[in-house]
């Protein structure tokens, strides 16, 4: 009952023709003989009538030799020589299989079908303190949208007011909830589970996260790869070849051998329904169709099969650093007081002064401080400098050595051997302290790079425009073993080219990043992996695989669902070569009857789509990881009550 359940409304009308055709066949039985080959060849034209269409036309298109036309064949001249059950069984059985290769196909699509249901179906509009229902395709920039509990994120944008959990597993795979508050990036596609969000759109439907995605999946079935390519090939050279040794096989022991033409007839009807395809033309485009599927599962959209085939060749990874391995957000990790000063007071004059700042680090001060920010004046942005603000009377100056060089204040000792970035506070040119802010390690970067060992891939590289000290740093925490620094884009593109030249022809090599500048090295490498989360959009765009999650660890996740579905593969191409090779023989030797011929074709097929839906079990790995909180808000206060 549940597999009824489970068919389409075309699938159940095929299911009932089948029925209605073994009840003829079984009613063949119980009347006269002469009534029973008319009832015959009625049950045969109603089994075989889409399968002869198709075979018909295709002929008339140019394509004589497919599965359609063995089956054909194969059964017309079973007819004709009075094997009327057998002949109906053959496509009763043929039809039976499609069914059940049908119902799994779309099980295997099921994995993305359940990711494709991110589309949302409208957006709640606010216009003039009103709200009004519209397609999510009519929202423009910075309108604002309220979404209830329950309902679809819409398209990207950035929380206005409101806090609550998003419910973001269609997107990442992620079970565990979200939770955002005001000035937070959101996605669409994500639905709000507990309080309604007041969210300003920051990108068109056209650009947003859910059509993106959308477009990845339904074009990753159009890029082949070379397995299934070989194949498509090798069947329209196969094909002919097994009908013309058919015709040799049902010729030529009656022509020299003085044989009876009908018996080895029959064996090259059988040998024709054997030799059928289907195993291979069939399950291995769906096995890659099911890597594709796990890998969505997983929150890892993959582009192709082509680059899944490609990851299972892996045997070099190399890793950007900022937003990749590292969070790509900035900390304070550090504060040194100087001549009394408490650490309290150092961060709040730097906070005030920074509170109008866009810079990243600026921000990462200001977001820190656990207290009020006061309200300041004259505020003066030193471009590759720092701040002056006046803030009570009193002159704040917060930025880099150079800006304590140029206001000649004394005591500032310079910091040396730091992996971050050092900012330096004065009051009313009286040097105050230092702030150290760092970008912090991605919780499961080691946990990753660690994972690339266990699969095999010693060949880690990590290429970042830092500084010496602080790409050497964060290698060693990793334990990666070649890192190169200080590099420009370009000069990352040259470091793929000669790992990718010492690497020849022995496998593939991969790039993972994130930002607009690594678009030049994604489109360099063999396969290019971008952070889909917060990577830029160039970089989504121009990447073979999107890792929804930004999680580094899902790049051994990709390849290890990337190998299995290799092995699927050639598990099939072997399974159905054997099978057939064995039946074609005892099909030729007369050992073989038009039943194990079904068998032989549909029942190899059955048992191959079997094997490939194998990949969409595949469950990921649960680790128990140290995560680093998302902010250092609660380290800092810590170290603000010590002092």
């Amino acid at each position: 009952m549940s597999l009824i359940k489970r068919m389409s409304p075309d699938e159940k009308k095929e299911s009932g023709v089948i029925a209605l055709c073994l009840m003829l066949l079984i009613l063949a039985y119980f009347i006269p003989k002469n009534i029973t080959i008319v009832l015959y060849i009625v049950t045969y034209i109603i089994s075989a009538y889409p399968i002869l269409k198709e075979a018909i036309e295709n002929i008339l298109h140019g394509k004589w030799f497919d599965e359609n036309f063995l089956m054909s064949v194969a059964t017309v001249g079973a007819l004709a020589i009075g094997q009327f059950s057998e002949a109906i069984a053959v496509m009763l059985f043929y039809r039976v299989g499609e069914i059940f290769e049908d119902l799994a196909i779309e099980n295997s699509k099921k994995s993305i079908t359940n990711l494709l249901d991110i589309r949302p179906e409208y957006a709640n509009l606010e216009l003039n303190g009103k709200l009004q229902q519209v397609k999510p395709e009519l929202l423009n920039k910075g309108d604002i949208i309220i979404v209830n509990p329950g309902e679809k994120i819409a398209v990207d944008g950035v929380v206005e007011s409101g806090e609550a959990y998003l419910n973001t597993a269609a997107l990442t795979g992620e079970t565990k909830p979200l939770l955002v508050t005001k000035d937070s990036q959101v996605l669409s596609g994500m639905i709000v589970e507990n309080s309604a969000l007041r969210i300003r759109v920051s990108k068109e439907y056209k650009d947003s996260t859910v059509t993106k995605i959308l477009e990845l999946v339904q074009n990753a079935s159009e890029k082949k790869t070379k397995t299934e390519n070989f194949i498509t090939k090798f069947s329209q050279i196969y094909t002919p070849v097994i009908v013309i040794s058919a015709i040799m096989l049902a010729s030529m022991p009656p022509l020299f051998l003085g044989q009876e033409f009908q018996v080895w007839l029959y064996r090259a009807l059988i040998f024709l329904v054997i030799s059928c395809p289907c195993a291979l033309v069939i399950s291995i485009p769906l096995s890659y169709f099911g890597g594709i599927g796990a890998s969505s599962r997983a929150g890892i959209l993959v582009k192709g099969s082509n680059y899944l085939e490609a990851l299972s060749q892996a045997k070099a990874v190399i890793f950007d650093k900022t937003g990749t391995l590292t969070r790509g957000e900035f900390f304070v990790t550090q504060i040194i007081p100087a001549n009394g000063v408490s650490k309290k007071e150092i961060v709040k004059l730097a906070a005030i002064a920074e509170s109008s700042s866009p810079h990243p680090i600026a921000r990462s001060i200001v977001k820190n401080y656990p207290g009020n920010i006061a309200r300041v004046s004259n505020v003066e942005e030193l471009v590759g400098l720092g701040v002056r603000a006046e803030y009570q009377g009193d002159t704040i100056s917060v930025g880099n050595m150079k800006l304590m060089n140029k206001l000649n204040i004394d005591g500032v000792s310079t910091i040396e051997d730091t992996t971050g970035t050092v900012v330096y506070v004065a009051l009313n040119n009286e040097y105050f302290g230092a702030i150290e802010v760092s970008d912090m390690i991605k919780t499961d970067a080691k946990v990753a790079i660690q994972g690339l060992k266990n699969v095999g891939i010693d060949n880690v590289t990590m290429l970042t425009g830092d500084k010496k000290i602080v790409g050497k740093n964060v290698a060693e925490k990793l334990n990666i073993p070649n890192v190169k620094t200080e590099l420009l884009p370009q000069d990352k593109v040259t470091e793929v080219e000669r790992i990718k030249s010492e690497i020849g022809d022995k496998g593939k090599v991969i790039f993972v990043g994130d930002g607009l500048n690594d678009t030049p090295v994604l489109a360099s490498a063999d396969v290019g992996v971008a952070m889909g989360a917060l990577g830029s959009d160039a970089a989504v765009e121009v990447a073979d695989v999107v890792l929804m999650k930004d999680n580094p660890t899902a790049v051994t996740r990709v390849i290890k669902i990337a190998r299995k579905t290799k092995m699927i593969v050639w598990e099939n191409i072997i399974f159905a070569l054997m099978v057939k090779v064995i039946f074609l023989l005892v099909g030729a030797l007369g050992i073989a009857t038009m039943w194990e011929a079904v068998f032989a074709d549909v029942g190899v097929t059955f048992i191959a789509i079997l094997n490939a839906l194998r990949l969409l079990k595949m469950k990921e790995e649960n680790k128990k990881i140290n995560k680093y909180p998302h902010s250092k808000t609660e380290k800092y206060k810590v170290e603000v009550n010590e002092a």
